[in-house]
């Protein structure tokens, strides 16, 4: 969709934002599609931006490289949607939230507007930090009170961190995932490498468990939650003669989907045909592996991803 103007009280907004946070030549904040705030990096190591609704980064590219990340054309930039691509945030649910059909899918911190706290310079890298907490919204669908941050370094690795804060008088336990689309030449010319071994529940096939014995290869939908994660997870991309490396901490599971052609069909916020054009590896952690925090308590996920030429991103 075309660029939406910002109504007056947004640009007031908007204004204030740049005024406090705008670090010229590096990073700023911008009316971004559907006139929503987006802080667009562009830096000696990255170009990238991060919108606040959602606390959504839908773009990562290191100097000199192509997008690593996904966004759908079709995509919708307004209040009540997701964007489609980037990395949505799940939480505090994963999917569909058990016997209420009316909430949302993944969680309700998706199409919140989150209040951006920070823009640091980092050397030649730049740290976004943005967060949200619990609210009547939010309270509607689950009961939790809770602090959630998530802050970016957009440089030559993208570092994700999100900091779940349980801020309540009473526990509570809450599934969690960076949703990460990756951009990729051509699905079936995609292989991902570090999961081998590690078992899995297949969505597609009412949770059944399973086990690769060799690289993930894609011929159909997959919706895969391996219980696990691998340091590095790998997706060779001949296409694009890319191989993009994952290293995550603290995450406990690992999703991988892809729609593919009837799924992206279904989806009007997805083109017919760009089910070629990602993957989805999520740093996570899911049912069964969903995480309890007492009050007070906080957990902490992180994940970094690198990107270079096929055999360029070994370990260090």
């Amino acid at each position: 969709m075309g660029n939406v103007q910002p109504d007056r009280t947004t640009m007031t907004s908007l204004a204030q934002l740049q005024q406090q946070f705008n670090m010229p030549g590096m990073a700023g904040v911008e009316a971004g599609r559907g006139g929503l705030p987006v802080v667009r990096i562009a830096s000696p190591t990255a170009a990238g931006e991060m919108y606040l609704h959602g606390g959504h980064v839908t773009g990562w590219a290191p100097a000199g490289g192509r997008q690593v990340l996904f966004v759908s054309d079709h995509a919708r930039y307004e209040d009540g949607h997701a964007i489609r691509g980037g990395v949505p945030v799940c939480f505090p649910w994963f999917g569909a939230l058990a016997d209420r059909p009316d909430a949302p899918a993944h969680g309700c911190v998706r199409t919140k507007a989150w209040q951006l706290d920070a823009i640091d310079r980092d050397g030649d890298a730049v740290r976004v930090t943005m967060s949200t907490t619990s609210d009547d919204h939010t309270r509607h669908d689950w009961p939790g009170d809770f602090r959630l941050e998530h802050a970016v370094t957009f440089g030559t690795s993208l570092a994700m961190t999100l900091t779940t804060v349980n801020t309540g008088t009473t526990p509570f336990t809450f599934a969690e995932a960076l949703h990460t689309y990756y951009r990729v030449g051509d699905i079936h010319e995609v292989g991902i490498t570090g999961l081998a071994g590690i078992p899995y529940l297949d969505s597609l096939d009412g949770r059944r468990q399973g086990v690769d014995r060799g690289d993930l290869t894609f011929a159909g939908e997959v919706d895969r939650i391996y219980l696990g994660s691998a340091d590095p997870i790998r997706i060779e991309d001949r296409a694009l003669n890319r191989t993009l490396a994952i290293r995550a901490q603290d995450s406990r599971t690992t999703v991988v989907w892809n729609p593919w052609i009837r799924k992206a069909r279904a989806l009007a916020d997805l083109g017919d045909d760009e089910w070629r054009d990602f993957v989805c590896v999520e740093t996570c952690n899911v049912s069964p592996m969903a995480i309890s925090l007492a009050p007070g308590e906080r957990h902490v996920m992180r994940v970094e991803i690198v990107s270079g030429t096929t055999g360029t991103t070994g370990g260090r």
